[in-house]
């Protein structure tokens, strides 16, 4: 069994939902986490804000940062344990992000330190 994240990328920046949609929005990520956590494979996970947060690039370039008018921004992570990245993947369709238009969920194994 390994860990994958899920990275839920979303394209519409950080465009702020009414206090009802975010309210729905919360409900399903919670049915959903739920659903995954029922099969003992929940490992972690969270939102990421946008209040206040910095871009470092190359040469150490310090950016203010995500923007609004950037097409892609990360808006948080889950850490899931499975059995190969097609379980993983089907953990990730299942999630809301995946209803705004465009938006997508990466899965990626986690590396372990006693892989070589």
């Amino acid at each position: 069994m390994d860990d994958f994240i899920l990275i839920f990328r979303h394209q519409d920046g950080h465009k702020v939902a009414s206090p009802e949609q975010l309210q729905i929005w919360m409900k399903q990520t919670m049915d959903w986490i739920a659903t995954i956590t029922a099969k003992n494979k929940f490992v972690g996970g969270n939102g990421l804000l946008f209040d206040d947060a910095r871009v470092v690039g190359h040469k150490n370039v310090v950016i203010n940062g995500p923007f609004g008018d950037i097409k892609e921004t990360i808006g948080g992570y889950c850490i899931v344990k499975a059995s190969s990245i097609d379980e993983a993947v089907e953990f990730a369709k299942g999630s809301p992000v995946l209803q705004g238009d465009g938006n997508t969920v990466e899965v990626r194994r986690i590396y372990t330190r006693n892989e070589h």
